[in-house]
């Protein structure tokens, strides 16, 4: 696992022990990233299920000026914090040490708001929909833009709360789902 692109670029990156992480293929990681292109300047980044952190690290290394990572797992958050420390990126990170719905309801109350919003929680656990319901519409803007990345038998409806599909990419058994702010 490494860092594709940006000031980063060609790092590696630690990945986290055990099975229950899994980490974004490059081809994804690449797609997502050139789908995206400069929607990661406007705002904050919110890598949520973080894992190692190689989304939000990724966003970083391309020009994004703060990442915010949600991660419960104690041992991924270190690995995360070992991936900040060595690709240099620790001082424009938050890691909140939490579920993700608490996270959410906590970056919510303090009235954070982020550019792009990222989630890759664990496939058919049921934590998709859960997750892309508790987003508070406070955290967005008309710009923000929310990607689920998710298996291919996980159904998002056109809308989920305050936030419409507005495009999918398929990848095998991922897929990439990008929503936004309805109007």
């Amino acid at each position: 696992m490494r860092v594709i692109a940006g000031s980063a670029r060609g790092r590696k990156l630690q990945s986290v022990k055990g099975q229950k992480t899994r980490p974004t293929q490059d081809r994804v990681k690449e797609s997502l990233f050139a789908i995206l292109a400069d929607a990661i300047l406007i705002g904050d980044f919110l890598d949520l299920f973080a894992g190692s952190g190689s989304i939000g690290i990724e966003a970083l290394s391309r020009g994004a000026a703060k990442a915010v990572f949600v991660e419960r797992n104690k041992r991924a958050a270190s690995t995360l914090r070992n991936n900040l420390t060595n690709t240099g990126f620790m001082e424009q990170s938050e890691i909140y040490l939490l579920d993700t719905t608490r996270a959410l309801r906590r970056l919510a109350g303090e009235r954070r708001r982020f550019g792009c919003i990222f989630l890759d929680p664990p496939y058919n656990e049921g934590l998709i929909m859960e997750t892309l319901a508790g987003i508070d519409p406070v955290l967005l803007s008309h710009e923000t833009v929310v990607i689920a990345e998710h298996h291919r038998k996980e159904d998002i409806p056109e809308t989920v709360g305050a936030l419409v599909n507005v495009r999918q990419k398929v990848y095998g058994d991922t897929v990439l789902t990008f929503l936004k702010q309805s109007v």
